[in-house]
């Protein structure tokens, strides 16, 4: 009997020399190739969106923002200044030539006038309570308020107690006093915010609300013993404003002293 190559016997199970080996599959790749299928279709439609989406994204660079990302950022930064606590910031502001002019209406001595300008700076002091707290807790916080807040105060304060020393009813030193002690602080707390912020203080807030009562008093027309008691009011004013205000210097030179030690101390760390 002939002999039978072996390659003719099992011809049907061998592949002829000329065509290429099938790519052997691995385990792993079996196993990658059967279970991604089976865990997009475990999870819900809505997740293997979002999978699918970020898979996609981050391949293709998606960590830089999308095009008109700042735009928009800056168009809702710029909306978020029209919000309640800028908006009782305005008003303060917009009651000032309101309440100068009702407190020198007729003279400046109707008891009627001076009751409507009462209501004026009453308005104008009670939203100063609000407006900050509003913007601390509902994160409203915005440059404008950071800036319109403190001119809204000093502006209402200082047109009462200027109204008040113009009709004879307050001391010019008084008015003075109190108006150079609040733009004094100011200037200061500008001069040292390289090395810090110099925080408020409970005295500080006694003192605001003191000058509130003080010369919500003086603007109305009281006679009596309650003219004597708005005299005694405003000497404790005007002792909390000098106090405070000295409190403020202390603060200022203090945290002024300790931003020069750091940076000194840092500069030596660098050099050496």
């Amino acid at each position: 009997m002939t002999g039978v190559p072996a390659s003719a016997a099992d011809g049907s199970s061998r592949a002829p020399a000329s065509q290429p080996a099938a790519p052997k599959v691995t385990q792993t790749s079996q196993t990658s190739q059967v279970s991604q299928p089976e865990v997009i279709a475990a999870q819900p439609a809505g997740v293997t969106a979002v999978a699918g989406v970020e898979g996609t994204s981050r391949a293709q660079g998606a960590a830089r923002p999308p095009r008109g990302a700042k735009i928009a950022a800056a168009a809702v930064n710029q909306a978020s200044v029209w919000n309640i606590a800028n908006f009782l910031t305005m008003l303060r502001l917009l009651l000032v030539p309101g309440f100068v002019a009702l407190m020198l209406a007729d003279g400046g001595y109707d008891p009627a006038w001076r009751s409507f300008a009462w209501a004026a700076f009453a308005i104008a002091m009670i939203t100063d309570l609000f407006d900050g707290h509003l913007a601390r807790t509902y994160d409203l916080v915005t440059d404008f308020g950071k800036i319109a807040d403190p001119i809204a105060d000093k502006a209402i304060m200082g047109a009462a107690l200027i109204c008040l020393s113009s009709l004879g009813d307050l001391p010019w030193w008084v008015t003075i006093v109190i108006l150079g002690r609040e733009l004094g602080i100011t200037l200061l707390r500008f001069l040292v915010i390289r090395y810090g912020v110099i925080p408020a203080s409970r005295g500080g807030k006694l003192k605001t609300l003191t000058q509130g009562i003080a010369v919500g008093m003086y603007v109305l027309a009281l006679t009596g013993w309650l003219a004597t008691l708005r005299f005694w009011v405003m000497g404790a004013a005007v002792v909390l404003t000098v106090a405070t205000g000295l409190d403020y210097v202390r603060q200022a030179i203090v945290l002024r002293r300790q931003g020069i030690a750091e940076r000194q101390a840092a500069s030596e760390e660098t050099e050496a």
